[in-house]
């Protein structure tokens, strides 16, 4: 099994090579979740996420010939990326094999960096059966995101850098994937804090980790879709699953409607940009009863690779769901104005030929912006009040 001295080195090997990035206070986090709330900002490497120091890793461990002939690797995207950063950066060829729905930021940045982008299955799994085609057609070195002793140790930097940065800590909450991540981290923390609390945290769609810990094995889980992809992973692997065995306190799991809030929270609140599998940890702190109130939480925010129009979706969801986005169907009368009453009108919409009004009504579609459901309230009831018929148009 990994030791703690493969991380001591791993990190000697990546200085200069890898952020070391920043892990702060958040006030208003804390205030949320009851705990007193750090935020590890993984989001902040070069690539996007914590995967490119396990990648790194591996690749400055490789001989002459293994660099001359080339690596080779699967992803759902954040891997590849570092994969492909780092081994442009050494003079390394790289083919990455991503899944054909790989968000599309992920696809065109690994391009970007100088990688063979190969679009291959339906999910992970076939992306990595096609990845294990390709080593051996081109006798290319494979690079395995999460089950390799050197991926492993490189992640596990993390947990050193945690150790130095936050030695108050109680509790670390990690996203869970193929179990690189927590094992890394969990054996460095462990091993030189064995009080901490290490909780992993898993979409509910995909708990490939939980459900092994729970069977004593790995197991494969069904394909199902989660907007956490970072961590979409339907069986573990060996390595990691025999660390988590060992150093891991619990592993829970987020629904995605509390993924995507965490999303909404961190961009409103710590003007932070993450993608699902970044947003868990806070959603598991803020939706699950572990015990941490008062304490030094540390929540770390694997990776912020999001296509921008997921983003656009989940805040304009959360604004509905928080009461601050609302839509009206009124039947107006052609003279009728609607009086704003300090709600901003984003959008109107107006059908006459289709409406369920009588000959001299319009019936006009509204998107209100709003400060919240009281405010929403008291527009309707004043437009009830004129003699209008209000109908909220949110499902």
């Amino acid at each position: 099994m990994l030791a703690l001295a493969e991380i001591e080195s791993a990190k000697q090997r990546l200085q200069g090579a890898i952020y070391e990035t920043p892990c702060p206070y958040s006030q208003t986090l804390s205030e949320l979740s009851g705990a007193r709330c750090f935020v590890k900002l993984e989001n902040l490497q070069m690539t996007g996420s914590f995967k490119e120091r396990g990648a790194a890793n591996l690749l400055l461990q490789l001989d002459a010939a293994a660099r001359a002939r080339g690596v080779v690797a699967a992803s759902a995207g954040n891997h590849g990326l570092g994969v492909a950063f780092h081994a442009s950066r050494l003079g390394i060829p790289s083919v990455i094999v991503m899944p054909e729905w790989a968000p599309l930021i992920k696809v065109t940045s690994c391009r970007r960096y100088g990688a063979e982008v190969i679009l291959h299955g339906a999910d992970y799994d076939e992306a990595y059966a096609r990845a294990r085609e390709v080593e051996a057609e081109r006798t290319l070195v494979f690079v395995h995101p999460f089950d390799d002793a050197r991926v492993i140790a490189g992640q596990g930097t993390l947990g050193l850098e945690l150790c130095a940065q936050r030695p108050e800590m109680d509790a670390v909450l990690v996203p869970v994937g193929g179990g690189g991540l927590i094992g890394g981290v969990a054996l460095a923390i462990k091993s030189r804090r064995p009080e901490v609390r290490v909780i992993g945290i898993q979409a509910a769609a995909l708990p490939a980790m939980k459900k092994a810990l729970e069977a004593g094995a790995r197991v494969t889980l069904p394909p199902a879709s989660t907007i956490a992809d970072g961590i979409a992973v339907r069986q573990v692997g060996e390595l990691t699953l025999a660390l988590a065995r060992k150093h891991v306190d619990e592993v829970v799991t987020v629904s995605e409607e509390e993924l995507a809030n965490a999303i909404l929270l961190l961009l409103e609140i710590e003007k932070t940009v993450v993608e699902g599998a970044g947003a868990a940890p806070l959603a598991a702190l803020l939706n699950r009863p572990l015990g941490l109130a008062g304490r030094n939480v540390v929540l770390v925010l694997s990776g912020g690779n999001i296509d921008v129009t997921v983003i656009a979706r989940i805040i304009e969801r959360g604004l509905v769901k928080d009461g601050r986005l609302v839509r009206l169907g009124v039947l107006l009368r052609d003279q009728a104005l609607v009086a704003r009453e300090r709600a901003n009108i984003l959008h109107i919409e107006h059908d006459r030929a289709f409406s369920r009004g009588t000959i001299g009504e319009t019936e006009v579609e509204l998107t209100l912006e709003t400060s919240g459901r009281a405010h929403i309230d008291a527009i309707t009831q004043r437009l009830i009040d004129a003699g209008y018929r209000v109908e909220e148009r949110n499902a």
